[in-house]
């Protein structure tokens, strides 16, 4: 874990014990946004959270099991959780993207060398590429993918996918 990463998100943070209660936003802004954490990523992806919860906190949240209550106790955000990564939790999000009810994917993966790349992590990014996901795989592109969200960037979404809470409210108007 680098310590220097952790602190600068840390710091960032606008306030973390801010919860969906607490923030001025409307249902017609909102997006799906899946998490995956990968063991050695867990603590990172909490930080990561930690210090955009004003940002994720608009939004509609899901993630595997473990991943979903770490980030829940870290950071108090309201997160669907889905079966643990094991179980078949990447596998749910995957049929969730393939039927067009994610927006974005945060997936920060164990990088070294010697972890196991499998099957259903192999398709869960094939389906991002697919059906035009925005993916990201590291804290780099996590930070990038957040804040193009906050700036309004991912607003395209509305024409791709129309069954998401953000798009149901839009026809509307």
């Amino acid at each position: 874990m680098h310590n220097e990463q952790i602190a600068r998100y840390v710091t960032t943070v606008p306030n973390p014990s801010a919860t969906r209660a607490d923030t001025t936003f409307t249902e017609e802004n909102t997006l799906e946004i899946a998490i995956i954490a990968h063991d050695m990523k867990k603590e990172l992806m909490a930080q990561f959270c930690i210090a955009y919860c004003g940002i994720l906190n608009k939004h509609n949240l899901c993630a595997t099991a473990t991943t979903a209550k770490y980030i829940s106790e870290a950071t108090g955000l309201q997160i669907d959780r889905m079966m643990s990564g094991e179980q078949g939790g990447e596998q749910q999000i995957a049929s969730r993207i393939a039927y067009n009810e994610i927006d974005v994917l945060l997936f920060f993966r164990d990088t070294r060398p010697t972890s196991l790349h499998n099957e259903s992590e192999h398709e869960l990014l094939r389906m991002c590429d697919m059906y035009n996901i925005p993916v990201a795989t590291n804290i780099a592109t996590a930070e990038v993918v957040i804040t193009a969200l906050d700036r309004g960037d991912l607003d395209w979404r509305e024409i791709v996918n129309p069954h998401s809470a953000y798009n149901k409210n839009q026809s509307k108007k």
